[in-house]
């Protein structure tokens, strides 16, 4: 089976202090991004599509793109490489941005951004996470029973599993009932506390979540068919902005949650066997890079994934 890794990598790293994105974290210098890519190669998947800025084209290419398009997929044919630039000038024509706005309008533009390059079932992920091995194979394997229309997956990883000591997250926090998602909503500021808590203290609140909360880590799997209805959900994202809003973000998860509601889409919840880690404050990359060193250490991994 075709099918495609799209990686979200457009994002500025604000909290993170630089790029984290094109940050070398593995033993060999390997960035986050190529152990992706490897997994998912691995498990099946035969094109990759970067998201990206478009001043970011030739680091991207430089880094791991003209690398991944060296490598054979399981079918045998080489790996396909595309790379898509989200930038405003995808956006409907009806809008207009207001002047002062710097911020992408977040992840579900950003994935429509790569309507042109993809055809094929495709699997989404952030570029700053690693999913784990076993992500990939699950999620391949679950976009080859899914119909054209009407479905999607996602796999879903324990909140506990997923917070920072160094500061807040943001979490796709979900409702699973027999296997599938049966709501989701963003929640954009998740801390835990020192007696090992977790709450959402948005707006000066306090929301307690369960440490085994299943949250979404922007891990999804789609028919192209989706597309169409990504389009509608951005359409009427910014139909409703006040003509002055800058930081507004049309998020995957709020869309999810949105077409479930609606009946309108319907999302298996696949649970991995591996650990989510990633680097959302810089203090957080001395543990992934520890760990990305004991999975090549116990042969998870080869010596280098650059060879």
């Amino acid at each position: 089976m075709k099918a495609a890794l799209v990686i979200m990598a457009a994002g500025l790293g604000s909290r993170y202090g630089g790029n984290k994105q094109v940050d070398g974290v593995g033993p060999g210098g390997e960035i986050l991004m190529e152990y992706s890519i490897h997994d998912a190669i691995r498990a099946g998947f035969t094109k990759i599509v970067f998201i990206i800025k478009n001043d970011m084209q030739d680091l991207m290419r430089s880094l791991c793109g003209n690398r991944s398009a060296g490598l054979t997929a399981r079918d045998g044919e080489p790996v396909e490489v595309c790379y898509a630039v989200q930038d405003y000038s995808s956006l409907p024509a009806f809008y207009t941005v207001p002047a002062g706005r710097t911020k992408p309008f977040g992840t579900t533009h950003a994935v429509l951004c790569a309507r042109p390059y993809v055809q094929e079932p495709f699997c989404v992920i952030n570029a700053d996470d690693y999913y784990g091995v076993d992500a990939y194979r699950a999620i391949y394997e679950e976009l080859g029973r899914l119909p054209q229309q009407g479905k999607a997956t996602m796999v879903g990883y324990l909140l506990r599993n997923t917070v920072s000591a160094h500061g807040t997250v943001s979490r796709g926090v979900c409702q699973v009932e027999n296997g599938h998602l049966a709501g989701i909503h963003e929640a954009l500021k998740i801390q835990l506390f020192p007696d090992g808590s977790i709450a959402d203290v948005a707006d000066g609140q306090r929301r307690e979540l369960a440490a085994d909360t299943p949250v979404s880590m922007n891990f999804w799997g789609f028919m192209p068919s989706i597309f169409d209805q990504m389009e509608t959900y951005l359409e009427d994202f910014l139909r409703a902005l006040p003509p002055e809003e800058l930081k507004a973000e049309c998020l995957l998860p709020n869309m999810v949650g949105d077409l479930l509601k609606k009946g309108q889409l319907s999302v298996s919840v696949l649970h991995s066997a591996d650990r989510w880690f990633g680097m959302t404050y810089h203090e957080d990359r001395q543990a992934v890079a520890q760990e990305l060193a004991r999975l090549h250490e116990n042969g998870t991994y080869p010596a280098t994934l650059r060879n």
